[in-house]
């Protein structure tokens, strides 16, 4: 396999003018883009400087967010279309639905595993916030902002070809279903990956996808770490994975051929005052995608 184009999306939807949006240049400090094997193509021209929530869309600055989406989107499409797979380094989650439209637009249907401490499946109504890394993943499948959906070209890919893996919060607590009863996703919750062990959970979510499918992309949110393992980003909560059961949970996806692309959300350096946090996370990426 060919190594990975590395393209920062330095967007940041929590935070405005630091944050998650040095995450790209923390990564290139470590050498990660050679060391992933491909080119630096430099960041999009993508940033979220708004702080007005629209009352259509329940976005915080939400033109903002849906003219990245579409950026991402073309980027990404033209490099898988060029036969490159790609890094995206964000910034905030909110980046990864327009990387997965790019996806669907370069190769067709595409399947998604999710790797995230949290649902990401809010919208505009239900987000306490407003933040658009509420809702990453309810946009990616089309039940998120119909405007942002749209600027994808429609939802990325389908629930059925969606695999929900490590998180820990629990929207059921508000009120809200649980997505695995209620969107069909395949849902693996932390106490599943758990008690089947990461690397048994990995391998059903990478073998999960049926042969028409052919290709998945691969979104990790750094908080998907425990709080004392991780604590450079924004959202700490305990009771999450430690690195050893990242790095096994992320290998076999890594190291797959029908991997396309990656995206990885929430790493704040401003929070990592020692370097370890971000030197061991590349090590780690180093490590799950290059054979």
């Amino acid at each position: 396999m060919n190594g990975f184009t590395f393209l920062g999306a330095p967007a940041d939807s929590v935070l405005r003018g630091g944050g998650a949006e040095r995450s790209p240049d923390r990564l290139r400090e470590l050498d990660l883009p050679s060391r992933l094997g491909g080119v630096d193509a430099g960041d999009l021209p993508v940033r979220v400087r708004g702080q007005i929530r629209d009352p259509e869309t329940g976005i915080i600055a939400s033109a903002e967010v849906i003219a990245n989406s579409a950026t991402t989107r073309v980027a990404v499409r033209d490099r898988i279309a060029a036969g490159e797979r790609v890094f995206l380094a964000g910034g905030c989650c909110a980046n990864a639905p327009g990387a997965i439209a790019g996806a669907r637009d370069a190769l067709g249907r595409v399947g998604l595993v999710y790797v995230d401490g949290h649902q990401d499946l809010w919208d505009g109504r239900s987000s306490s916030t407003g933040e658009a890394a509420d809702m990453p993943l309810g946009v990616a499948i089309g039940v998120g902002p119909a405007a942002w959906v749209e600027a994808n070209g429609g939802p990325a890919t389908t629930p059925g070809d969606t695999v929900l893996v490590a998180n820990r919060d629990r929207r059921e607590t508000v009120g809200l279903p649980d997505p695995g009863a209620d969107l069909g996703l395949t849902y693996l919750p932390i106490e599943r990956v758990r008690e089947l062990g990461p690397t048994a959970a990995s391998a059903m979510a990478a073998t999960g996808f049926d042969d028409e499918l052919g290709r998945f992309w691969l979104h990790v949110d750094v908080d998907v770490l425990d709080m004392d393992v991780f604590p450079a980003t924004d959202y700490l909560d305990p009771g999450g994975l430690s690195w050893d059961e990242l790095g096994e949970l992320l290998a076999p996806l890594g190291s797959s051929p029908r991997l396309c692309g990656v995206s990885l959300g929430c790493f704040n350096p401003e929070k990592d005052p020692s370097g370890s946090c971000g030197s061991t996370l590349a090590d780690l990426l180093e490590r799950v995608l290059v054979p």
